[in-house]
C-alpha cells in the first residue's frame, strides 16, 4: 500500500488535505481564542479617575478595555433634557435612574453624554439638575440596548445612548456616567444626597474571563473536520490499492485460463461455506456438552 501511496497523485492529493487540514486547525484556534473573553482593565487602573476627554472622544466605540473607567469632566448639565429609566435595583429595591445630558467641556462639536445623577423609588418627576459650571466624578459604561418603548409611559425602559441623542437631539458619546461626587465652581455638593436622589452604586467588574462554550464546541469540530481530510485521503489510497490488487487477481486468473468472475464467485461461497462451518462448530460445541444428568442416564443404561 505504501507503494500506492507514493503515487504522484496521491501525492498531491496528500499535500491538498493537508492544507484544508491546515485550514480547519487555524479557523478551531480561532474558535479557541474566542471562546474567552478578554479580562476587564485591572482595578488599579479603572479606579484611578482619568479625565473622560483624553480617556474616549465622541466618535469611538467604547470598547471593553476602556469601560469600566472612573473618569472626571467639567461641564454643565442641558436644560429639560432628564429622563427615568424604570427597573433598576438598588439596595434591594426597584427604582428608578434620573438620567440627563451633561455637555461636556473640551469635547468637540459640543458632545454630551447621559450622566445617572441618582435613583429614586417611584415615577414622580426627580428633582431638576443642577445649573451652572460643575466638575463630578464617575463610572464610564458602555451603552444599553434600545428596547421598543411604550410611549405612554413617563420612563424608559433601557439607557440607550442611540435612543436618548433622538429624544434629546444632541451629539453624545456612545457610553454613560454614573455620577459619583458632583460640585459646583463654588466647591458647593450636588451629588445624589444633595439633590434629593438615592446614590447609585456600581463597582468594578469581576477580573476573571468568561468561557464561551460554543466557541469551544465549534473549535473541536474543526479539529474533527480537520482529521476527517486526512482520514478521507487515507481511504482513497486505500480504494486504489485494493483495486490494483483485483486487477492482479484478475490477471492472474486469465493468464491460468480461469474466468475472473467464476474465480470471485468461488472465493465468495468458500468463504460464506467456512463462515457457516465456523457457526456451525460452536453451536454444536455449546450445545453437546453432557450435563450431570446425562452421564447418570448413561450409566444407568
Amino acid at each position: 500500500m505504501l507503494k500506492t501511496a507514493f503515487k504522484p497523485r496521491w501525492i498531491l492529493s496528500l499535500v491538498g488535505a493537508l492544507l484544508v487540514a491546515t485550514g480547519f486547525v487555524l479557523l478551531s484556534q480561532w474558535q479557541f481564542n474566542r471562546s474567552a473573553t478578554e479580562a476587564p482593565p485591572p482595578v488599579t487602573t479603572t479606579e484611578k479617575p482619568v479625565p473622560l476627554t483624553s480617556h474616549l472622544k465622541p466618535t469611538e466605540v467604547l470598547m471593553a478595555y476602556k469601560a469600566d473607567q472612573m473618569v472626571t469632566a467639567t461641564g454643565r448639565f442641558l436644560d429639560g433634557k432628564q429622563i427615568l429609566v424604570n427597573n433598576r435595583l438598588e439596595n434591594g429595591q426597584l427604582g428608578y435612574w434620573v438620567v440627563a445630558a451633561f455637555k461636556v467641556d473640551g469635547a468637540p462639536d459640543g458632545n454630551t453624554i447621559p450622566v445617572v445623577r441618582g435613583w429614586q423609588p417611584d415615577e414622580t418627576a426627580p428633582s431638576p439638575a443642577p445649573t451652572g459650571e460643575l466638575s463630578l466624578t464617575g463610572r464610564l459604561l458602555p451603552t444599553e440596548a434600545p428596547v421598543s418603548r411604550d410611549q405612554r409611559k413617563a420612563s424608559f425602559d433601557s439607557l440607550s445612548v442611540a435612543e436618548l441623542i433622538n429624544v434629546w437631539d444632541v451629539p453624545s458619546y456612545s457610553g454613560f456616567l454614573v455620577a459619583g461626587p458632583v460640585s459646583g465652581a463654588d466647591g458647593v455638593d450636588y451629588s445624589a444626597a444633595a439633590t434629593g436622589l438615592t446614590q447609585v452604586t456600581v463597582g468594578p467588574q469581576p477580573q476573571e474571563r468568561q468561557i464561551n462554550w460554543l466557541n469551544v464546541f465549534y473549535g473541536i469540530e474543526w479539529v474533527v473536520f480537520a482529521g476527517f481530510a486526512v482520514f478521507l485521503w487515507y481511504r482513497l489510497v486505500a480504494d486504489d490499492y485494493r483495486r490494483e490488487q483485483e486487477d492482479i487477481a484478475d490477471a492472474a486468473a486469465i493468464a491460468a485460463g480461469l474466468d475472473p468472475a467464476a474465480v470471485y464467485r468461488d472465493e465468495v461461497r468458500l468463504n460464506a461455506l467456512a463462515a457457516e462451518a465456523e457457526h456451525a462448530g460452536s453451536t454444536q460445541t455449546a450445545t453437546h456438552i453432557p450435563t450431570p444428568t446425562q452421564n447418570e442416564n448413561k450409566d444407568q443404561k
